[in-house]
């Protein structure tokens, strides 16, 4: 997540850096939004929006997936000339770390807040932790980190992909990526269709809270596209052929949320299909793969074409992005909880809890963790 995106020639990847960006960019007003969407989280608003289901369950379908593409592509460059060993070492320093600090430090106020009228105060509330009993009977509990977990356990799956891609045994298998993606039909229906047959021979798995294996299933969705991104990036050639088929992706994409939000307003009651719940359900989460594979290669693609761009503040910002994702969740709940205590309308906390949380997570990175060693170790960063 924090690698700079190269090219094969170690030139900046721009576009990437600018669309991790973006996408964390978004994902701050998702997290806020969910104070107020009629959607269960650890904490809401006493009054919420219907509204924000309608933009919300879209963002919802691309835009961790997105994160997860642009991963697998810095994933894959990553490696560049260290060993496996160098590089296995290197991702568990720079991912393992910040998770285990932030159970202990950053996502406990997320459970306290949660459940403060529990408790004579914070620290009365901190000593649960040390329980070690899990989310939601206990304290303790990685929250929004599980990214940064599956991160990890991507990279250290995919060594021998990795080490595969970048040999020279892998000149035939390229050129079938090549020949299979070079189009825009192959782009498209290839990956969705592959994506697809994960879910349904993971269905039994995904999720059910009964099951031992209930996040299987999210982790082979996420995990798809972190693959994609890195087979898509070990190809120049399938690279330059997703930017090329750019207004294509982009009508696809646009096609495509027919059926979704076709689907999806009959479960808002908004009108009612003339077929059975379940197979109005099945519909939804089949369009909703698509749709998530569409929107994250058509962004893709146009970021190619429109961003690959340098900026004075961008390396600035790409290095900030890592320790700001670690800390917004935690800022959101925390400002938040105070803003949804005010008599102000919805619109009013929302883009007060939106900017605050964004001002705070800047001012405290730039003067608690960029100067100093050890913070930038928690958090990540490269010391």
């Amino acid at each position: 997540m924090t690698e700079q995106v190269l090219t094969t020639d170690h030139a900046r990847r721009y576009d990437l850096d600018w669309l991790r960006f973006i996408a964390i960019f978004i994902l701050l007003f998702f997290h806020t939004g969910m104070w107020f969407n009629p959607w269960d989280w650890h904490v809401k608003n006493s009054e919420t929006s219907g509204s924000f289901r309608y933009w919300m369950i879209w963002s919802h379908f691309w835009r961790m997936p997105l994160l997860l593409f642009i991963s697998g592509a810095g994933t894959y460059l990553a490696l560049g000339k260290r060993t496996a060993g160098q590089f296995a070492g290197e991702r568990i320093k720079r991912l393992l770390v910040p998770v285990i600090f932030g159970m202990f430090v950053v996502v406990p106020p997320q459970i306290y807040f949660e459940h403060i009228k529990e408790y004579n105060g914070y620290w009365d509330f901190y000593k649960t932790v040390f329980n070690f009993i899990p989310y939601p009977e206990g304290s303790f509990s990685w929250h929004h980190l599980w990214f940064v977990v599956y991160l990890l356990i991507y990279s250290l799956l995919s060594i021998p992909l990795l080490v595969f891609l970048r040999s020279d045994k892998s000149k035939k298998f390229k050129a079938f990526l090549y020949q299979s993606l070079s189009n825009p039909a192959g782009i498209l229906l290839l990956p969705a269709f592959f994506i697809l047959v994960t879910q349904v021979l993971l269905r039994p798995y995904f999720p059910d809270e009964t099951h031992d294996l209930k996040d299987l299933g999210y982790m082979v969705f996420y995990g798809s596209f972190f693959l994609l991104g890195m087979l898509c990036y070990a190809n120049q050639s399938v690279w330059t052929a997703i930017g090329a088929s750019r207004k294509y992706l982009l009508m696809a994409s646009i096609l495509i949320l027919i059926p979704f939000y076709g689907t999806y307003f009959h479960f808002r009651e908004i009108y009612v299909l003339p077929w059975s719940e379940r197979t109005v359900e099945v519909m939804f989460d089949v369009t909703g793969i698509f749709m998530s594979w569409f929107t994250v290669i058509t962004v893709i693609a146009f970021g190619q074409h429109y961003l690959n761009r340098s900026h004075p503040w961008l390396s600035k910002i790409n290095e900030g992005l890592y320790p700001f994702y670690i800390l917004h969740q935690t800022v959101i709940i925390w400002i938040g909880y105070y803003i949804c205590q005010l008599e102000w309308s919805i619109a009013a906390k929302f883009w007060s809890i939106s900017f605050l949380t964004l001002f705070s997570c800047v001012g405290f990175y730039v003067a608690f963790i960029r100067p100093f060693k050890l913070m930038r170790f928690l958090f990540g960063m490269k010391v």
